[in-house]
C-alpha cells in the first residue's frame, strides 16, 4: 500500500481550520511537547480507540510521531479503515526543527524527547 505522506513544508502554517491532528506517540513523549489541539492516542490503543476520530468528521487527518514511523503504521491502518489521512514525514522532530508552535502538559518548554 502507497502510505499517503507529506513534508513538513507542505503543511500550512497555521494548520487550516478542518484539519485534525492525530498524534500517535507514547504518553511521556505527549507530555513534553505536542501540536496544540491534537488528539493524542498512541499508535498501541488505536484500534480500539479509532470511534475517536470518527466522531470528530474531519476533512483530513494529518498523523504524527517522533519520526513518521509509527504514524505511517497507523495512516496505513486509518486509511484502509476509509479515513481521509495523511502521514507527516520526518514527525515531530521535523515540526520542532521548522519551528512550529507546540505545547506541553508540564512547566517546561515543549520539546520533542
Amino acid at each position: 500500500m502507497n502510505i499517503p505522506t507529506v513534508n513538513i513544508d507542505a503543511v500550512p502554517d497555521p494548520l487550516p481550520d478542518g484539519l485534525t491532528v492525530l498524534d500517535v506517540r507514547e504518553p511521556d513523549e505527549w507530555v513534553a511537547g505536542h501540536i496544540d489541539g491534537a488528539l493524542h492516542i498512541p499508535l498501541g490503543e488505536l484500534p480500539e480507540r479509532v470511534t475517536e476520530l470518527a466522531v470528530l468528521e474531519p476533512v483530513q487527518t494529518l498523523v504524527v510521531c517522533k519520526v513518521g514511523g509509527r504514524s505511517a503504521q497507523a495512516t496505513a491502518y486509518l486509511a484502509q479503515s476509509g479515513y481521509e489521512v495523511v502521514n507527516l514525514a520526518g514527525g515531530m522532530l521535523d515540526w520542532q526543527a521548522a519551528g512550529r508552535p507546540m505545547v506541553s502538559e508540564t512547566d517546561q518548554p515543549p520539546y520533542v524527547g
